[in-house]
């Protein structure tokens, strides 16, 4: 008895009372022209939010502030289906973007106060965190999950 509530006190201070580990290993991401580098001890594991379904794993500590859901946010992103089609990316186009983080999907602005700015994040954005049944300009079907890959550039 003494032995399972110490390897379960062991376990809290290990993984952080938000999050949990959602899923096995996957391959890291293949990173978009033009994008940074991911960390060399990036953790392959995907996290899991204790307070709604988003996953996502941290590919690059950033070292500064991370955003709250009232700041505004520049960022470079990537963004797929699950069967890998390319929806959207400020990559392609060149330029990244910038817009208030609550005034976005859901996961997004749940997502990115996880991250610090000069990170990247790969966010795995459940239908429900996302567009929903409604689906978003043709492009993305209803109840899609979302994938991204996003690197924090500035929080203001």
């Amino acid at each position: 008895m003494r032995f399972a509530l110490l390897i379960a006190l062991i376990a809290l201070t290990l993984t952080p009372a938000e999050t949990t580990v959602a899923q096995d290993a996957k391959p890291l991401p293949n990173l978009p022209t033009g994008a940074g580098k991911i960390d060399a001890d990036a953790n392959p594991e995907f996290l899991k939010s204790q307070k709604s379904k988003l996953q996502f794993r941290i590919l690059r500590k950033g070292t500064g502030a991370k955003p709250k859901a009232t700041n505004t946010v520049k960022v470079h992103y990537h963004g797929w289906l699950d069967d890998g089609k390319v929806f959207d990316s400020s990559y392609q186009r060149g330029e990244p973007i910038e817009f208030p983080l609550d005034g976005v999907i859901a996961g997004w602005t749940e997502g990115m106060q996880l991250v610090g700015e000069g990170g990247m994040i790969e966010l795995d954005i459940p239908s429900e965190l996302g567009y929903g049944a409604r689906g978003a300009g043709g492009v993305i079907p209803p109840n899609a999950r979302l994938h991204f890959l996003v690197e924090l550039l500035d929080v203001r």
